[in-house]
């Protein structure tokens, strides 16, 4: 069974939230990278399970209010929105799942991936909200990478997708391990709770190739449909 965690959004950079976790991953890693600067934490998830594998997550409509993501910033219609009729695409109709991209050895990348499984087509748009669980139990949020946003229609069994970028650890030390991620669709507050698929973070100073951030919902190209 998949169950999901509430997520409250808050707008920290990576370097800002995780400046306590990344002291004691130094500690383990006998100095290895750089401090980050000043302290803010983002906001924590609720209790619950994740599936585990990285794989589907289900959102819990039972769950209560949280902080979603939004289609703030969204630009122009694409032709695909049907006049603004069709419902946004809720938790309930929705599947999500997360996978590692990452070719770099810089650059990470992990897409995380929603799918229509609901028999009515329905409306996405703009950036999901993301909350990152350390091993330590610290939670961070991820900022926007400020691309612009359009409405997506996803018919029965079509795909949209967003890809959190991030820097790879390739310093020798351990960094910092993530565990969960706990994603809210655009314009919702029903958040899904998936495993973090992807190695672990360099300890950095938040700037330059350090940032990690999130670019809006995009329609997968010749999702299938069914």
């Amino acid at each position: 069974m998949r169950t999901t965690l509430r997520s409250r959004k808050r707008t920290a950079t990576i370097g800002a939230a995780l400046t306590a976790v990344l002291a004691l991953a130094l500690t383990a890693c006998n100095g290895d990278g750089s401090a980050l600067g000043s302290t803010q934490t983002g906001g924590t998830g609720g209790a619950g399970r994740t599936d585990g594998t990285g794989g589907a997550g289900k959102a819990d409509q039972s769950a209560g209010t949280g902080t979603g993501g939004s289609d703030q910033g969204a630009g122009s219609n694409t032709g695909d929105t049907n006049g603004g009729k069709v419902d946004m695409c809720r938790s309930g109709v929705l599947d999500a799942t997360a996978a590692n991209n990452t070719t770099d050895e810089t650059n990470g990348v992990v897409t995380v991936t929603f799918k229509n499984v609901a028999g009515a087509d329905c409306r996405i748009s703009g950036f999901p909200g993301v909350d990152l669980k350390t091993s330590l139990g610290d939670t961070f949020s991820v900022h926007r990478n400020g691309e612009q946003a359009a409405p997506q229609i996803l018919k029965e069994g079509e795909t949209a997708a967003f890809n959190i970028t991030f820097p790879v650890n390739n310093t020798g030390g351990s960094g910092v391990r993530l565990t969960d991620m706990v994603v809210t669709p655009p314009n919702e507050t029903e958040p899904f709770t998936l495993r973090w698929p992807a190695g672990t973070l360099a300890v950095t100073d938040g700037e330059g190739d350090g940032k990690m951030e999130i670019s809006p919902v995009s329609k997968v190209s010749d999702s299938p449909a069914g």
